[in-house]
Order: C-alpha cells, then sequence, then structure tokens
C-alpha cells in the first residue's frame, strides 16, 4: 500500500512516502531533534552500525549530521512503526557501490537497496515489510530494471532478508574493504533481483 507516492524516476530529489500495514517510510527530517534523538538511541547500539559497515554513532550531534549528509539522499526513508512518528531504522535505495563489482551494463537503470533497524524491532519482520515494499517503489514507480543488495556473508539475520525478497546470490566480493569501519574487511555476499523476477513472485 503507497500513500503520497511520486512517480518520477530514481534521479528525482523528492523522497515520497511510502505507507504498509505496519510502518511509515518517510523522508528524515533536517534538523529536527526528534529525529536526531532516535537515530542516536538506536544507531548508536554497537550491534547496529557494524553489522552494516559503518560505526555506531557518538552523540546527537553526529546524528544530526549524518541526517543532513547522508540520510537526506533521494529515496531514503526513516522506517516508522505506527501510529507513532519515531524513527526507527533506515531504509533506501542508492546508486550501486563498489561491492556490487557490476559492469556498466548491470549497472543500467539499476539501484543497491540498504537497510537497519533498532536491536529492539528485530525478529518482528519489519524490515523485510519495509523492503518489500521498497521494492515495489523501485520497480513499479521508479521503474527499475534491477535492484541489488550486499551483506557480510556472516550475516545471516539479512541473508534471511534477502532471501525472502527473492534476490539471488549473483558473486561473492572476497575481502572487501569496509572504509567507515577503518581497516577492516570481509567477504560480501552480492545479490540481485531483476524487475521480470519481482513481478514473477507477485
Amino acid at each position: 500500500m503507497t500513500e503520497t507516492i511520486s512517480t518520477s524516476a530514481s534521479r528525482s530529489p523528492r523522497t515520497p512516502t511510502l505507507v504498509t500495514r505496519r510502518l511509515v517510510l518517510r523522508p528524515w527530517h533536517i534538523d529536527d531533534g526528534a529525529d536526531a534523538r532516535s537515530l542516536f538511541l538506536y544507531a548508536s547500539d554497537p550491534a547496529v552500525g557494524p553489522s552494516a559497515a559503518w560505526p555506531p554513532h557518538t552523540s546527537e550531534t553526529q546524528s544530526a549530521e549524518i541526517i543532513r549528509t547522508v540520510l537526506s539522499a533521494p529515496q531514503t526513508f526513516a522506517v516508522v512503526l505506527k501510529p507513532g512518528d519515531e524513527a526507527v531504522g533506515s531504509i533506501g535505495l542508492k546508486p550501486l557501490s563498489g561491492l556490487t563489482e557490476a559492469d556498466d551494463t548491470e549497472r543500467r537503470d539499476a539501484m543497491e537497496i540498504g537497510y537497519w533497524i533498532g536491536t529492539p524491532f528485530w525478529g518482528r519482520g519489519l524490515i523485510t515489510e519495509a523492503a518489500r515494499e521498497v521494492l515495489r517503489h523501485g520497480f513499479e514507480d521508479l521503474g527499475l530494471a534491477a535492484v541489488w543488495g550486499t551483506h557480510d556473508l556472516t550475516n545471516i539475520s539479512s541473508s534471511k532478508v534477502m532471501d525472502k525478497l527473492g534476490l539471488s546470490l549473483i558473486r561473492v566480493h572476497r575481502h572487501a574493504h569496509l572504509a567507515l569501519l577503518g581497516e577492516v574487511y570481509r567477504d560480501e555476499a552480492v545479490r540481485r533481483i531483476t524487475a521480470a523476477q519481482w513481478r514473477g513472485r507477485r
């Protein structure tokens, strides 16, 4: 289910608001104290960021800056559990990262999905629910040909989410440097679902 959907392509700066049964996926609010506090509350947890290849947040000020410089990107959504407005995670579509090792043909009309949610909300299927709607948005509203995803080979939770979404394993990027974590190297699973594959699962 969707509300206030923009039908423009992924190049548009506008991020719509998407609605599912339990969630609202909305743009992050820049210079909003409540969003900065929520982000810091969940992103400061050391169990969250490193599994998604970024370090834990260290202050609300840093969280506010990340909202301004990172999470304000087009097609990046705060994950909000109904009926409130607290951001408990983040999900979005972005240009393909180097981790995908995609060639020019594979990059055509493709984006990469990324997500995380605070630990109090793990195990409830919320990110899977959010990601299904983001995939729908990507294929139906943005007209994408494919959506890619990557995860640490040892990250079983993210692997299960991508299995449920139908993202097939394409290759493994060995000894990938996760620069935001410093001198950290991991083997990353590289996955993809095409528009035709997504429609076949409907």
